[in-house]
């Protein structure tokens, strides 16, 4: 006789991490931003329900999402967005998991990174800044980019991060936008 279960409780739902570790992704809950894993690390964790403010202010969250048009199926700029940049840059580092069809966990795609939760944060910090200055390498304006070159001499990603994380309160899951 068949025994009935939920859609996604199957016994195959493993995720293999970039370490070679692998977890059951129903581990992964809303509110957690590391995995400490059994290879004795901890791994940042993302899901496509964090908004993009978890790495950056909602001022340029807004700028980035009235600047970049999407071609996906995604509504606007967002997570997802900014861990597949990461994932481009670092695909070996990263592993991903699509849970679209399994609704006992609450996120869609999650993605677990070989690195802390801070690290990853300066990484997307430093591949958004890269992002902005080539655009800004288009801009007719030349005003504006060598301003914006000034800036980004100016511009240090380990103490914004560290600046940004404290106003966060991210040792908890109750961290809150700015």
């Amino acid at each position: 006789m068949v025994e009935p279960r939920v859609p996604g409780s199957g016994t195959d739902r493993r995720l293999e991490l970039p370490c070679g570790e692998t977890i059951d992704p129903h581990e992964i809950d809303l509110g957690m931003r590391e995995y400490t894993c059994s290879c004795g690390t901890a791994h940042a964790v993302v899901t496509d329900v964090h908004p993009p403010s978890r790495f950056f202010p909602e001022s340029l969250v807004s700028v980035l999402r009235e600047t970049i048009e999407t071609a996906d199926e995604f509504d606007q700029f967002g997570t997802p967005h900014l861990m597949g940049v990461v994932l481009e840059e670092f695909p070996d580092r990263t592993a991903v998991h699509d849970a679209s069809g399994d609704g006992a966990v609450g996120y869609s795609m999650v993605w677990i990174s070989d690195f802390d939760a801070r690290r990853l944060h300066e990484i997307v910090v430093e591949l958004v800044v890269e992002l902005m200055e080539h655009a800004i390498s288009h801009a007719e304006d030349d005003h504006s980019r060598t301003q914006f070159e000034s800036q980004m001499l100016e511009f240090d990603v380990s103490e914004f991060v560290d600046q940004y994380r404290a106003q966060r309160e991210f040792e908890t899951e109750h961290d809150r936008a700015l």
